[in-house]
């Protein structure tokens, strides 16, 4: 027996991802709140952009694409190109969700997604045909702060779902023999502020994308630091085109079509060679060393057996895909991947109702958009829901 749902389509999360779907799902005539529901566990507009350091500045990001109907540099005035991206692009967000009326529910913490299709799935509950997800007000580490009340009930009815979470949520870092040993400073970049704090510290490095080369930068200029990575990072001398672009997502693309972890599109884009790289490297910030064996108390043991003492170890190790709230669904297979279908790798291939934007080729904010798109067409298509 299939129960009447609270929406058609319930859509997680309310960043570049979240905010491309509900903009396609309202071109496509369904009505927010009636329709469709985005929820978001944040405090306010503004995805992850809002949560990161204040030296980040616009001139500084590596690019922020326009979400789709409207144009980024429209809500910028002159002269913004230093200012912080935690600002202006919370604020872009904002203005978006106001022009074209999405009401994105906040903070709203989706805690678990249930599927009540069958007694096999979902022993203990009444099976009604329709995903659960479960709801709490608040967002986790973000409980603490002031905020209103937000309009929902503590469980939402849907027939599908769009999770657009992202990775913020998940910083990852990598277990390393002596870590629980190390009595200094250890964090994420998920969690670095400014390179200020760390004035009079050696400071490690540990990272090989574009994140951990600007906090390198940055710290660089205050304090000591060394810099190691588990592969010779790829620095690229010539621009990156389109081409480049849509085959680095076509690798990724192929993994997750084969039901394999993803990896990141950046990966295989190598990093960009630009002037505040060149800088960093003429400084001799840029001498990258392999692994070290272990962690001791104060500081790390190198292969050849030498040590070197430590203050603070930063972690600039990238983050994996937010999707522990979807674990009841079973989706990930034995090597931890979900095979996904669809135009652009975004539906679930064993649960058609359910797409993934942010996961895969879909990662970055230009893919975002598309995959945005592409999902919505998709998903109202599998449910029959008309398109005005």
């Amino acid at each position: 027996m299939t129960a009447t749902p609270d929406v058609e389509i319930l859509v997680i999360g309310a960043g570049q991802a979240g905010l491309s779907v509900g903009y396609h799902l309202r071109r496509l005539g369904l009505r927010p709140e009636q329709d469709f529901l985005i929820v978001d566990h944040s405090p306010a507009a503004g995805g992850a952009w809002q949560f990161r350091w204040p030296s980040l500045t616009l001139s500084t990001v590596n690019r922020v694409h326009d979400l789709p109907g409207m144009s980024f540099e429209e809500t910028l005035p002159a002269g913004s190109e230093h200012a912080q991206a935690a600002t202006a692009v919370p604020q872009y967000f904002e203005l978006y969700e106001k022009r074209f009326d999405l009401r994105v529910h906040r903070p709203v913490s989706v805690r678990v997604v249930c599927d009540r299709s069958s007694a096999v799935t979902c022993p203990n509950e009444e099976v009604d045909g329709l995903l659960h997800a479960e709801t709490r007000p608040g967002g986790g580490a973000y409980e603490d702060r002031t905020v209103s009340t937000p309009v929902v009930d503590s469980s939402i009815r849907t027939r599908g779902l769009i999770n657009a979470t992202g990775t913020w949520d998940k910083p990852f870092i990598p277990y390393y023999r002596g870590a629980d040993r190390f009595r200094g400073r250890q964090l994420h970049a998920h969690d670095y502020r400014t390179a200020a704090e760390f004035a009079g510290k050696q400071v490690l490095v540990i990272g090989g994308g574009i994140t951990a080369i600007q906090l390198l930068d940055e710290i660089s200029q205050v304090t000591k630091t060394t810099w190691v990575t588990r592969r010779e990072p790829v620095f690229r001398d010539k621009s990156f085109g389109p081409e480049d672009g849509r085959a680095a997502v076509a690798m990724v693309e192929d993994r997750v079509r084969r039901g394999l972890p993803p990896g990141s599109v950046v990966s295989v884009t190598g990093l960009p060679e630009d002037d505040r790289v060149r800088a960093a490297r003429a400084r001799g910030v840029l001498d990258r060393k392999p692994m070290f064996d272990h962690l001791e108390t104060d500081g790390i043991r190198w292969a050849d057996g030498t040590f070197q003492h430590i203050d603070v170890i930063l972690w600039a190790t990238g983050f994996r895909s937010s999707l522990d709230h979807l674990a009841p669904l079973r989706l990930r297979g034995p090597g931890g991947g979900i095979t996904m279908t669809g135009q652009l790798a975004t539906q679930v291939a064993a649960d058609p109702r359910i797409h993934l934007i942010g996961y895969g080729p879909s990662a970055s904010t230009i893919g975002a958009n598309r995959a945005g798109r592409a999902a919505a067409v998709e998903l109202t298509t599998y449910l029959g829901l008309p398109h005005r």
